[in-house]
């Protein structure tokens, strides 16, 4: 059993253009509209790789309807509390959008940042939270898996505070965060965290190598994985153990969500008990399948 959170819901549309003229009307009759959100993205490729997920979110606005009908033709388990409020605009889902340019090969995401969660989001979430940890436990091998950058309104304990509650549950917790929200997750001992390259340059300020990755994997009892796009991983396990691992080439039509499908390839092997080197191999290759297909989050 698979728990995935993600604080920050949102609705893709993604337009393929044969080529795009800046500051001409560009027309396309190729596009599409998904759920997703990194959370989802995880969600989807590990019910595609034929696992138990249940996500948890907060939605809120017009929309919701739509982001809950969208989930359910994917075949999607997914849980939510009340983000909104009444007589205010809060908690609305943000819209993001995705540029494919086959002339030059470019993917341009265009996201908006989202509404501030009504008062309570928080209290509720937590709620919901302790209830699907109940859940969860004790069915297998259970993980925690927490993505992405949450909406304004929550504070900076909400992430922490569900790290500290799954890891006393014994779940194993994988962390794709970066900022404050990883750092303060870092005392609670997460099981790995997989910043890229970028992120863990922005969120511990050092350089990453080979001693700066062992540094935080012993100081912190966990294992890093460093994804840097289509270039090879940095990773350094639990025992301290430091190595890089390849990435081949393959041709890309959409790299949104490549990195969320490697956190689902990655937590579905450990599921299967494969050793860490095996399950950031079987990562890379649910990147990989995404990169072939327009729509973010899939691996067929």
């Amino acid at each position: 059993m698979i728990l995935t959170v993600c604080l920050n819901p949102t609705l893709q549309k993604t337009l393929r253009f044969s080529s795009v003229v800046p500051g001409a009307v560009n027309r396309t009759a190729e596009h599409r509209f998904d759920v997703s959100g990194k959370g989802i993205n995880v969600t989807r490729v590990l019910a595609q790789l034929g696992k138990t997920a249940v996500h948890l979110t907060q939605l809120g606005g017009d929309m919701r309807p739509l982001f809950l009908s969208l989930s359910k033709k994917d075949g999607l388990s997914v849980e939510w509390v009340e983000s909104g409020c009444m007589t205010s605009h809060t908690g609305q889902i943000r819209f993001c959008y995705t540029i494919l340019n086959e002339s030059d090969g470019s993917v341009t995401e265009l996201i908006e940042e989202s509404e501030p969660v009504a008062a309570g989001t928080e209290e509720r979430l937590l709620k919901k939270f302790d209830e699907l940890l109940r859940k969860t436990c004790g069915k297998g091998d259970s993980h925690l898996i927490v993505s992405g950058t949450k909406a304004a309104g929550f504070s900076d304990a909400v992430i922490p505070a569900m790290v500290r509650k799954a890891k006393e549950k014994g779940l194993r917790v994988i962390l794709d965060i970066k900022g404050k929200d990883l750092i303060n997750s870092l005392e609670y001992e997460p099981d790995i965290i997989k910043p890229n390259i970028d992120e863990f340059t922005e969120t511990f300020k050092i350089e990453p190598n080979k001693e700066t990755l062992i540094d935080i994997a012993q100081k912190y009892r966990c294992s890093v994985i460093l994804t840097n796009g289509s270039r090879n991983i940095l990773a350094a396990d639990e025992t301290h153990n430091f190595f890089e691992v390849e990435v081949k080439p393959v041709k890309v039509v959409n790299s949104t969500a490549c990195g969320d499908a490697f956190t689902a390839g990655l937590a579905a092997a450990l599921e299967d008990a494969l050793d860490f080197k095996a399950a950031i191999g079987e990562g890379i290759r649910c990147g990989s399948l995404n990169a072939g297909f327009i729509k973010p989050g899939v691996i067929h």
